[in-house]
């Protein structure tokens, strides 16, 4: 049996206090909204019950924040892609950033077992002075359990329309690709953590942004494997390779902090699921 399970999510501003409303339609669902950092930030939680994809599931995520809202979104754990018949398994998500709203889209990592044959697609949209901080993690295989990624394909999608579009296919029989130094180098976990902005950033600020991450690099295990750069005058960006999913998520979770920091003045909350 396959699913195919859509999320509505839509942020407001009610009352000085951003709420969330959804509407869902299959196996996804939002937790209780909580607010760690008063009534200015929406943490919310997505869980799909099911635990995984496999070929044939769609999973279809919507997200609007509206004028002055800020919210976020995270996950109790990994998206499973798992082994498929042939079919493919999809997430899709899209999120749309009114004028001055903010977005967090903090999901835990896509985990690509063998033999999957997945895709994972973001798309964003902002507003002039909307600004959008996220990530996106990708692990190969299992190798802690001795479960390497050795059949199947993974495609990923980052995308804002007539901005930037990374695009790239993973395939378990690209040995070139996965173990050559001009590649993953051996390496089985990829991570990109992204600020996007509706308005284009002052050179002070990108400067600033590209700076903070590279100061959180450099005194990171991670070092010598990530980097950080702007491709243009809206968005900034940090890459990473991993053999392991953990230090992978933690150079992500330190360098959203700095950033959140430097582009809003907050501090470096963690939602609290994280924790558990």
């Amino acid at each position: 049996m396959t699913w195919h399970a859509r999320l509505q999510l839509d942020y407001t501003v009610e009352a000085e206090r951003c709420v969330l409303r959804h509407q869902h339609t299959g196996p996804l669902r939002i937790l209780q909204s909580l607010y760690p950092e008063g009534d200015a930030v929406c943490h919310n939680v997505l869980v799909h019950p099911p635990g995984g994809l496999v070929g044939g599931d769609t999973l279809d995520i919507t997200a609007t924040v509206g004028p002055g809202a800020h919210g976020l979104l995270t996950t109790p754990g990994a998206t499973r892609f798992y082994r498929s018949a042939g079919e493919r398994a999809l997430q899709r998500t899209e999120l749309t950033l009114a004028e001055g709203a903010r977005l967090e889209w903090l999901p835990l990592e896509a985990l690509c077992y063998d033999a999957c044959q997945a895709e994972n697609r973001l798309t964003m949209h902002l507003a002039p002075g909307a600004g959008l901080l996220g990530w996106d993690v990708t692990a190969l295989g299992l190798p802690g359990a001795s479960l390497p990624f050795a059949r199947g394909q993974f495609q990923q999608h980052l995308e804002v329309p007539g901005l930037w579009l990374e695009r790239g296919l993973i395939d378990a029989a690209d040995t070139r690709l996965l173990d050559s130094p001009l590649g993953l180098a051996g390496h089985r976990c990829l991570a990109s953590v992204f600020f996007v902005a509706g308005s284009p950033l002052g050179r002070e600020a990108r400067q600033g942004a590209l700076d903070a991450a590279r100061e959180v690099i450099d005194a990171h295990p991670l070092a010598a494997t990530a980097g950080a750069t702007s491709p243009n005058g809206r968005v900034v960006i940090v890459r990473a390779l991993a053999p392991l999913v953990e230090p992978a998520m933690d150079l992500m979770q330190r360098v959203r902090g700095a950033w959140r920091a430097h582009f809003w003045q907050l501090p470096p909350t963690r939602p609290r699921i994280w924790a558990m």
